[in-house]
């Protein structure tokens, strides 16, 4: 796949010390999607979703509610051909977003770590805001398909995010029959994992969480 993608990225204040709006927007346009995300990572969980894809959008909707991030996310894509340039390039866009946001990351707790059940499922998902992007994830679905999303687009989801904003991250389901519920789960844990990474810590004030000075 050939990748023309285009970014204009806004950040208002630029976010460069702690009392700073951590606020941003990208915009991202390649010949398959048209993608725009803000956000506010010091917001109240206020969604505002549009993807063409209704159970892609119920998944964001956890991040910002279980995040306490404000999210406003438009997309436009070939879904005439399948949802993974969507999912791919909502990920990737809003991993530019939150690096964005964060920006040099000072005051920060850096990790973060959540354990989520939904009835018979549970899910555990670690993060840890370093610089480094990486995705371990092990998640068994039941389904191949939740409604009109291919479960297998979440790994797509979540690599793009992880490899623009710089994260490592672990997913794990533990325990699950229905995959709607393994889903579910799977993005309530990351959201309550981001807000916990995200958070500024009172007692590391204007310090980078790193012994190498930087993130």
């Amino acid at each position: 796949m050939t990748d023309t993608a285009s970014s204009l990225v806004s950040v208002l204040p630029q976010p460069t010390s702690e009392g700073s709006a951590r606020r941003a927007e990208v915009t991202r346009n390649t010949s398959e999607t048209r993608i725009r995300v803000g956000l506010n990572l010091d917001g109240s969980g206020q969604a505002q979703l549009s993807t063409g894809i209704g159970f892609f959008d119920h998944m964001l909707d956890q991040i910002a509610r279980h995040g306490l991030i404000d999210l406003d996310i438009q997309a436009q894509g070939d879904l005439h051909i399948d949802g993974h340039h969507t999912v791919e390039d909502v990920g990737i866009t809003l991993g530019q977003a939150f690096a964005k946001a964060l920006g040099d990351k000072k005051g920060i707790r850096r990790y973060g770590h959540a354990y989520v059940p939904l009835d018979e499922a549970l899910s555990r998902v670690v993060i840890d805001l370093s610089g480094r992007p990486g995705l371990e994830m092990d998640v068994p679905f039941k389904s191949g398909m939740i409604g009109g999303f291919d479960s297998q687009l979440t790994h797509e989801f979540f690599q793009g995010f992880v490899n623009h904003a710089g994260a490592t991250l672990h997913i794990d389901n533990l325990k699950g029959e229905n995959a709607h519920h393994q889903c579910e789960t799977v993005f309530k844990a990351f959201a309550r994992a981001l807000r916990m990474a995200v958070e500024r810590d009172p007692r590391a004030a204007g310090t980078i969480p790193s012994t190498k000075g930087s993130l």
